[in-house]
Formats: C-alpha cells, structure tokens, sequence
C-alpha cells in the first residue's frame, strides 16, 4: 500500500477505534489520528517503506494522545484549585467505569487490550508489534483481563455479556 490515499482510507478506522479506546474521547482520538496521519503524511516517503505503516501512526497518534491527556490533567488541576470543579453533564456511568479501568492499567496491558479486543489483531501480530514474546502478550491480556473484571466487578460484567 504505498499510495498515501488507499492507506488512509484503509486505516483510519481502525485506528480511531484504537486510540478512541485508549483515549476515552472520540473527538480527541479522531484529532490525534487526523494529526499523526499528518505527521505521516509529510514523512511519506520514509514511513511507507515501514513493513507496517499503520503502527507508525498508531504510536505517534498514542504519544500524542498520551500528552494530550497529560496537559488536560494538568489544566483541570489548575482549574480546581483557582475556581472549583465545574458542574457538567457527564457520560454514562458504565462508559465512565470502563475508562478509569482501562486507564488504571499499565501502558503496555493497554495498548495490548485495545489491540486484542479492539483492533481484533491475534496474539502473534501483537507480540510482533510491541517487540516482545508471545507469552508476555498472553500475560498481560490475563493481567488486564483481571485487573478490569477486579474494578467493574460482576454487575459491570454481566451487563457487557447481555
């Protein structure tokens, strides 16, 4: 897929999907998406010589995820201390569990959660992908798995299984 056109128009999904499960904001995940393939863009001629273009943008669409959501931690804190939280409409309650849970685990368990489930990639790509064994993917599939059934607990669980 060497043409920039057809690899945005058979990635961009995806990765939306991907990186809006990490995230816990579509609009935020549809901006850093639409910056990374920016950023790819301008470095086409390099990033399509990749073996996987798709996980060039997807680290650069993450990394910039992740520095978004440092400065709006940052800015809300700031906003606290000089005139109280303000009073907003929030998501669902389920929606709100899910992303504070996937949020409290490691990157890596994340990255490989969203991946697994998400993004539907098998356990060998993944592994590939990250640069480890196999078995340290399963692993953390298994400790996240844990680690979410631990915080939604069985109402949260059964819910998702209806």
């Amino acid at each position: 897929m060497r043409d920039f056109d057809d690899f945005y128009a058979a990635s961009y999904a995806d990765l939306t999907v991907q990186v809006y499960a990490y995230f816990g904001d579509l609009h935020e995940a549809q901006d850093v998406v639409q910056e990374a393939f920016c950023r790819a863009l301008a470095r086409w001629r390099q990033v399509s010589g990749y073996d996987d273009p798709a996980a060039w943008v997807r680290r650069v669409a993450w990394n910039l995820a992740t520095s978004r959501w440092r400065r709006l931690r940052v800015m809300r804190a700031f906003h606290r201390r000089q005139r109280g939280e303000p009073v907003v409409a929030g998501p669902e309650p389920d929606h709100v569990a899910l992303v504070e849970a996937l949020a409290s685990l490691p990157a890596a368990q994340r990255r490989a959660m969203v991946l697994r489930y998400l993004a539907d990639l098998p356990v060998a790509e993944i592994a590939d992908r990250e640069g480890v064994p196999e078995g340290t993917v399963r692993s953390w599939l298994h400790r996240g798995r844990a680690t979410l059934a631990a915080r939604l607990g069985p109402e949260h669980m059964e819910k998702s299984h209806a």
